[in-house]
């Protein structure tokens, strides 16, 4: 079996012309680009969305679109408020009728906090007394 190099020669690629090349280069890029909005279109409209949204973002804002969009963000905005009050109030009232509130939080931490430390002063004084031990 033979190797065969398909890289082009450099005597073919003296042949060719940058228009030549030019064209190569844009129906290998076509055929990438094909190929992967076959394999993956949720992907390629994903980008699609995100490259809109930048050049979008990127524009300025014109005075008719300040007008027009203004309403509908106070109302989004306001929405977007009420139900993460919402959210808020309820878990913390769950949290509540469940008996973990900021308090007992603060007391199970510093419980914690204070058998972490004992068991490190333990830990040390074992290890200190095993020490002369061995001397």
């Amino acid at each position: 079996m033979t190797d065969q190099d398909n890289s082009p020669t450099a005597e073919a690629t003296a042949e060719t012309t940058p228009r030549q090349r030019a064209i190569e280069a844009y129906e290998k890029a076509r055929g990438n680009a094909v190929d992967t909005l076959g394999e993956a279109p949720l992907l390629a409209l994903a980008g699609g969305i995100a490259a809109g949204a930048l050049i979008a973002a990127l524009l300025p804002r014109t005075q008719a679109e300040t007008r027009l969009v203004r309403p509908t963000a106070r109302r989004l905005k306001n929405s977007a408020r009420a139900a993460f009050d919402a959210a808020r109030d309820t878990g913390s009232q769950h949290l509540d009728e469940m008996g973990l509130n900021r308090e007992k939080g603060e007391a199970t931490i510093r419980s914690l906090l204070d058998g972490l430390t004992g068991a490190a002063k333990a830990s040390a004084s074992a290890a200190a007394n095993a020490v002369r031990n061995q001397g």
